[in-house]
């Protein structure tokens, strides 16, 4: 509530003032009749009675009610308006054989690149995410969607075993490309996890990035796994589960290239709690662009205490004049 003229209240102080003055001047009294005593009177009692005792308070509570009419008050309704530009964003997780190291406690890197994924997707607000998995081909899993339930129940559907084996980064990316130039947003990311040099596909890293480029897409690419080498589970059909040691053979010459060329970046993570800090780093590289634009439309409430205060001189006047009029 907001009084548009509110000097307009300033008319109180003549007429408080004015009242004042009434209330003790003889001149503007009702005429009365002394009486030593009203005891033998019958006592006055009955809704009409009360009506008349109300009535002489008709008047000054409906010229208040106009002169706070005429500071013109008005009533607000706050309105709140969500202005958003999301991201359009594709996953890329590798799924080859040697996502099965298990360096990344608590599991493999798979589960772990997983998990982080899925706390990735559940973070973001009004970004299209997409999902592309691949090994020794590329596949599209999940197309651009706001579906982040959904889409973190195929990411958890990702496993060994779906693909050919191998790696092929290349055709990760130019998928990942293909479906993000298709897409209506300003703003086009991959992020894209592998563990492995590229060794199939038809299309080599690079060349997919420089495609990856003329659509506008930024790639930060994640090389995952240990420096080194790390655990690797075989299951043996006589000895059972044993490990042996694989090195770790991330290409990240050809990462960082294809990242710096596109004008994202190249992250390394050598843990499950690296990976989960690569993922938030990109995520504060790429904020969701969501803007809050609020105002207040002012509705005048003037007209209608005017009408009330109005409604009630009449009203006063009515039952002065009929129902209840005195005399001297």
């Amino acid at each position: 509530m907001r009084f548009a003229e509110p000097w307009y209240l300033l008319l109180f102080v003549p007429y408080a003032l004015a009242y004042w003055f009434a209330r003790r001047n003889d001149l503007w009294r009702d005429p009365e009749l002394g009486y030593s005593s009203l005891s033998a009177l019958p006592p006055v009692r009955g809704v009409r009675a009360r009506i008349a005792r109300i009535l002489p308070g008709l008047r000054p509570f409906a010229i208040a009610l106009v002169l706070v009419a005429s500071a013109r008050p008005q009533a607000g309704r706050e309105i709140r308006e969500v202005v958003s530009e999301g991201i359009d964003i594709m996953l890329a997780i590798d799924v080859s054989g040697s996502m099965r190291s298990e360096d990344f406690r608590p599991r493999n890197r798979l589960f772990v690149a997983k998990q982080v994924a899925k706390e990735f997707v559940r973070g973001r607000t009004q970004d299209r995410i997409g999902l592309v998995a691949f090994a020794g081909r590329s596949e599209l899993c999940s197309p651009l969607t706001l579906d982040y339930d959904g889409l973190c129940g195929l990411i958890d559907g990702l496993d060994f075993g779906q693909l050919p084996d191998g790696t092929a980064v290349g055709a990760a990316i130019a998928q990942s490309a293909q479906r993000l130039h298709k897409a209506p947003g300003k703003s086009k990311v991959l992020i894209l996890l592998t563990d492995g040099i590229n060794n199939a596909g038809a299309v080599d890293p690079v060349t997919a990035s420089k495609l990856a480029k003329a659509v506008g897409v930024r790639i930060y690419a994640i090389g995952a796994g240990t420096q080194g080498a790390a655990p690797f589970p075989v299951d043996d059909p006589v000895l059972g589960r044993r490990y042996v040691w694989v090195r770790s053979e991330v290409d990240e010459a050809t990462l960082r290239q294809v990242a710096d060329g596109t004008g994202g970046r190249y992250f390394r993570a050598t843990s499950a709690e690296l990976l989960a800090q690569v993922y938030h780093e990109i995520g504060a590289l790429e904020p969701s662009r969501v803007e809050m634009r609020s105002y207040t439309r002012w509705a005048e409430a003037g007209p209608l205490l005017l009408a009330l205060g109005g409604g009630l001189l009449a009203l006063e006047m009515i039952l002065g004049f009929t129902l209840f009029g005195r005399y001297p």
